[in-house]
Order: C-alpha cells, then structure tokens, then sequence
C-alpha cells in the first residue's frame, strides 16, 4: 500500500527530473557490476532470487510435507560435524574466533547517565563455583533476570556442567514464579539484585526447596534479613570459589545431545504457564535452520540484545551470533533509542552508539516505531510531507522490482534509519504477526530487509523465515533446513489441503528442533507426536496456506476463531493486528463468543492522540475520567470503525462496542500479555461486568 499523495505540481516535476536523470547516471554500471557478481556467484538477480521455489512437498501432496529445497532428502541438524552439544558449540567458537569482542555492556559512570562503551571479550570460561555450592549435574537450576552479559555468561556456565536451565520471564507474577521454581524443585537460582528486591524476596518462603541465590552484580556484598537456610551470594564470589584449586580439579560430567539444556517456561496464555523441555540437540538443530537464513553471517556482524532472554527468539538469537562470532551488545527497551524513557535528553542511545548490523524485533515495538515516524511526517510542512511521500512510494515500486535506491536512501531515509544506528543489514521480527504497512515502512524506510519468522518455543523458535531479498509481505517464508511443515484439515474452521488456490490447514511443524514435551504435564503432551520414521511433530493450533513457492502465511488460529450467533467465523487476533495500526491504539483486546452477534473490544488508547482526540470534541476530564467517558468511548469506536473498514475488515468483525483502559497491561495491572495479546481469559475474569454491559446487560 502506497502513501496518499497530495502533490505539488512543481515538486513532483523536480523529484521526478532528478530521479530520472540519477537513473540513466546510475544504470548501466550498476547493471554491469550486478551482472558480473551475480553471474560469477551463480546467483540470479535479487527478483528473480525472491521469484524462485522456496520450498516443495516431498511427497507431492498438497497436505506436505514441505521441505526447504536445500534439505529435501535430509533435514539438517547441526552446524558442523561433532558440534552436537551447546558446551562444544561454544568451545568451538572460542577456537574459531579467539580474538574477537562478544559480549559487550554499557556502564554507568555518572548520575546523570552520560555513558560509555565498554566491549568486554567473552574467553573460554567454566564457571565451577555452582558446583561448589552442590549444584549437580542434572539437577535443575533457575535462571529469573534481566537480558544482560551475566545472563549469557551464567546459562554457557550451565551448559559445561550439565545443569538444565529453568528460564522464567522477568515479567512474570508472583504465582507463576512459585510455580515455576516449585515444580522444577530447584534449590540454586540466578537473578538481579533489582529482581531479588523487587520480585523474588517476597515468594521465598513459598519456596521451601531454595537454598542458594547468586545475584549478578557486585554490590551489594552482604545481604542481611533472608530466611534461615537461604544463602545469597554475589557472582563474582562464586566465580572466585570455582578458581580454588579443590574446585578445578573437580571433572565435569558432558552433557549428551539428548541431555535436557533448558526447560523455558512459556508466559501461559491459559492458567498456569508451562515448562518446555528443550534438549542440546533441539537448540542446535534450531540455529542451524536460523542462521542459514541470514546472508553473510560472520565476526564482522553486531546484534544488539534487549529482548527476553528467557524466551526462544532472543536466546536463539544470541546463541547463534556466539557460534559464529558475532558481537552482541545488551539494551533494554528503556535504553533503545535517543529517544527512550532512561536516556537523558541529548544523549545517545544504545543503537546509536552500538551501530548494530543485526537486529531481533517483535511486532509492537517495530508498530511503535512506524506509528512515531508516521507521526512525525504529519507535522512536517507540505513541501517536506509532498517529498517524503513521493520518495517513499517510489522506494517501494523501485523494491517490488528487485532494485535498490541509494539517492533515496541517502537523500530521504537516512535520519530514520539511524534510530537504529544506520548500519542494520537485517531485521529479523518474530513472536506475533507483523502487518503489511509496518513491514513494508521498515523495508523502506530503514533501508534493509525484515525477515518475518514464525515458530514456537515448542520447536525452538524454528520454523520458518523468509528469505532476504523477499519483499512480499504478509507471508513468513518457506521452511528452515532444520524442519518440515504439514497441514492438516481443521474440518470445524472450514480448512483442508485440497482447498484451491493454496492448500489450507493446521500447521504442524516436524523435525530434530521439536522439544520433548512439557515438564511434568502429561496431558499437555498430545500436542506432540512422533511419527513411523521416529520424527517428532508438534501441533501448533495455527492455520496455514502455503503458496505455490512454497512459502507459507499464517492466516488463522484454533483458539483465536470463535463462530458468533449468526454463524459467522471471526478471527480475534486477525481483528487485534488490523487494529493496532491505528495510532489511536496503543493494544487492543478482541473478544467475543458464541452466544453474541457482535464482537467487543478492550482498547489502551495512545495517550497523545486520545488528548488530541477529546480536544477536538471539546471532551474534558483526567485521563482517567476520558477513559470512562461514554462520549469518549463513542468517539474511539467511530475511528476504530473507519481504521477497521480501511483495512478490509468485514463488518461483523470490527467491535461494536469498546471500553477504554487508562493503564497500560502488565503483571502489576492484573493483567498480562502473551505475544503481546492481552489473556482474554484474565480479561473476562477481570472485566465481567463491563462484558455484560456491552452485551446489552446479559
């Protein structure tokens, strides 16, 4: 979709003269230089790379299985012969790269928050203090902090000793923490001092098996007033205590490929989250599918990390830049930008000093940036909108015709692409769907290619993921190298292989990246399946088409269909990723059931455009009282409406009726996000009566 254009006739005549004459200037070189390149590399020209098959049904049957082209007789499951466990994938990198920086911190050295680099080189390390304080191999140790250097250093310190590590989100609440730690009967655990202050302090006691808490920083070193028989002990100590010599000379008990590496507890989108056993051998199948994605993966590459480590898409992330000796500098997504909420005014953020070439993003936080840009061009003057508009539209025909823009690029797309930092190469989105507008604006806008991935913490974020030079929107590419895809009918929603003009069905994801199972939850476990060839497949409860290159799109969810009276389908998170362009919406929750006529919606209103908003309507009030205004409510739902219509929603499936939150969601608010969708089960235990009101008091 193209930008709307108002035009100024003398303008357009100028960009179009100057784009005309750099074309002819630029042309033939460029045609000379890219044919000799791609003809000595064997390759065809980026469209024609882009056009070709992805992928095939080895069987010849629309149900699949699909395989990517490289791997149609074998699935491929590890990086090099031999590399079978996470301890000897980083043994072999430190020998590979041993000079190279890998883990790199910001500190702080003064109040005001001026800060500065510090690259720290990551050297081959066995951290043999937890084995000094009883921690044995096999048995479970937790892991409940922040993404930072310890975290990465801690889990590779796990991985030599044959410790399986308990991942739990630092988002988490309290319940779902005890859960975790009680049902893995975990007695050492590593955390922050702001998570043990905060968060962890208050659950000891609902931990009876806890003994020992290595906390990551090195202050405080005294932690008086803990309950008798827990001891907390700074990390730099136990680094200390793994150096004696009694400790040293202790040997190590390997791990095996089938050795249990991480149980990565999921946030839960129903009751109480689940563990997800995840073995060497799964994690390593799944970045070996992962890195061959990325083109010219090397020691040159830097990835900044800020997102989740405790789940799949951030430490899979980093585990293959470890492997092939990237650098990796640590954020939060308080510190991202020169813009963020914990950078002083005219200082710069993490990007921009970092300059990393390869990013990992969600869906949100890549909306979140599309939304401000496209605010900001708003206010710029009709000369400057007029330009903007036309070099964007022109990027985007230039790209859906495999070539590239450098005076746009330079002249118009410059300054945005440094909120990143100016050097990304790669983009890589996961744990949600990304919209079209928003991909296809970071596409252009920032100058490098975004690879939509899908999978699972069940097959270890491994899936599939599109290739780079593939602009088509919508889709998330063709099979990883590691794993397999089939669909299956879903007779209820309407879905089968044979439909025409894709096959159509549940999406079920096999190969040596499928985990083994939950932990200690059996009656969860029917999800997986192993198949007469020993293969194991996992039931994702999404619904897929898979195109005649052999890519696949995601258009429906089992859970996520609910048949209103009528007997009309609606997909609610089909509905939520629609709506959350609106730069009124901050997040949106779709519900509905089967008893209704009509769907509903909890909205979080952006705050600056619900002001605007209400200013405009001569609405007054708190934010609070806005947000629990009925007029307010009446007048959302009308731009709801028309954003909804915009977007080709049916009419039964945009919300008749809203209610607008003045709190953001998050564990401390009751309520939690699960890939960035509000649990609608805690929404309608929380919201029961406003449910009831908007269904006409029911």
């Amino acid at each position: 979709m193209k930008l709307k254009e108002d035009l100024n006739p003398v303008l357009l005549l100028l960009f179009q003269v100057t784009v005309w004459l750099y074309s002819v200037l630029a042309f033939l070189p460029s045609y000379l230089f890219s044919s000799v390149s791609e003809s000595d590399a064997g390759l065809g020209s980026e469209q024609e790379r882009a056009q070709r098959l992805k992928a095939q049904s080895v069987t010849g049957r629309p149900a699949g299985p699909y395989r990517a082209m490289g791997a149609t007789k074998r699935l491929v499951s590890s990086l090099h012969p031999g590399v079978d466990t996470l301890d000897k994938v980083f043994e072999d990198a430190s020998r590979r790269f041993p000079d190279r920086d890998c883990l790199g911190t910001r500190e702080v050295v003064m109040e005001e928050d001026e800060r500065q680099n510090n690259g720290k080189v990551f050297k081959k390390y066995r951290w043999l203090g937890l084995a000094a304080l009883g921690q044995r191999a096999h048995n479970n140790i937790a892991i409940f902090c922040e993404t930072r250097a310890e975290w990465v250093i801690a889990a590779q310190a796990c991985f030599m000793q044959n410790f399986p590590l308990v991942t739990l989100y630092s988002t988490l609440g309290g319940p779902a923490i005890t859960h975790g730690l009680n049902e893995t009967e975990v007695s050492h655990i590593i955390t922050s001092r702001e998570l043990l202050e905060t968060r962890l302090k208050f659950i000891l006691l609902e931990v009876p098996r806890l003994q020992h808490i290595i906390v990551v920083d090195d202050t405080p070193t005294k932690w008086p007033g803990y309950p008798r028989g827990i001891s907390v002990h700074n990390m730099a100590t136990v680094q200390e205590l793994g150096t004696k010599l009694e400790n040293v000379s202790r040997g190590r008990k390997q791990p095996m490929p089938s050795d249990i590496a991480v149980i990565m507890y999921t946030s839960g989108s129903t009751g109480v989250p689940k563990g997800v056993m995840i073995s060497h051998s799964n994690i390593i199948a799944g970045i070996t599918g992962m890195a061959e994605r990325i083109p010219n993966l090397g020691e040159n590459d830097t990835y900044i990390g800020y997102l989740p480590l405790a789940h799949v898409l951030e430490l899979s992330a980093e585990l293959v830049c470890v492997a092939h000796g990237c650098r990796i500098g640590y954020s939060s997504p308080q510190t991202l930008a020169d813009q963020s909420t914990k950078i002083k005014k005219g200082s710069k953020g993490d990007t921009s000093v970092l300059q990393p070439t390869l990013m990992a993003a969600v869906p949100e936080i890549m909306d979140r940036i599309y939304k401000n840009v496209m605010t900001k061009v708003e206010e710029m003057s009709s000369a400057q909108r007029t330009l903007f508009t036309l070099a964007y539209n022109y990027k985007l025909e230039q790209l859906s015709q495999g070539r590239s823009t450098p005076l746009c690029d330079n002249l118009f797309f410059k300054k945005v692409r440094s909120l990143l930092g100016g050097k990304t190469r790669v983009l890589l989105s996961g744990g949600a769907p990304l919209s079209a507008a928003t991909q296809r604006f970071m596409n252009v806008c920032f100058c490098c290619p975004v690879g939509q991935g899908y999978g699972l913490t069940e097959t270890c974020g491994a899936g599939t993921i599109s290739e780079m030079w593939d602009y088509s929107t919508g889709r998330v590419g063709g099979p990883l190298i590691c794993s397999e895809i089939k669909l299956k009918d879903w007779m209820e929603g309407g879905y089968h292989s044979t439909d025409t003009p894709n096959p159509q069905g549940e999406i079920l994801i096999g190969g040596p990246n499928v985990t083994m199972g939950y932990y200690k939850n059996e009656a969860k476990n029917q999800d997986f399946f192993v198949d007469d060839n020993g293969q194991r497949w996992f039931c994702t409860g999404d619904i897929g088409e898979v195109h005649p290159d052999g890519c696949l799109k995601i258009i429906d969810r089992k859970k996520d269909l609910v048949k209103l009276q009528a007997g009309e389908y609606v997909s609610l998170g089909k509905v939520e990723a629609m709506l959350k362009n609106c730069p009124l919406i901050d997040n949106i929750c779709a519900y509905a059931n089967s008893e209704e006529m009509y769907v509903i919606g909890f909205v979080v209103p952006n705050q600056k455009h619900l002001l605007s908003l209400a200013e405009q309507y001569c609405i007054r009030g708190s934010w609070e009282e806005l947000c629990n205004n009925a007029a307010m409510e009446g007048v959302v739902l009308q731009v709801i409406t028309e954003a909804a219509l915009s977007a080709q929603l049916e009419r039964f499936e945009i919300p008749r009726k809203i209610r607008l939150s003045p709190d953001p969601w998050t564990p401390e608010t009751g309520l939690v996000t699960d890939a960035f969708k509000l649990k609608r089960q805690q929404l309608k235990s929380k919201y029961q009566d406003d449910i009831e009101r908007m269904y006409g008091g029911k």
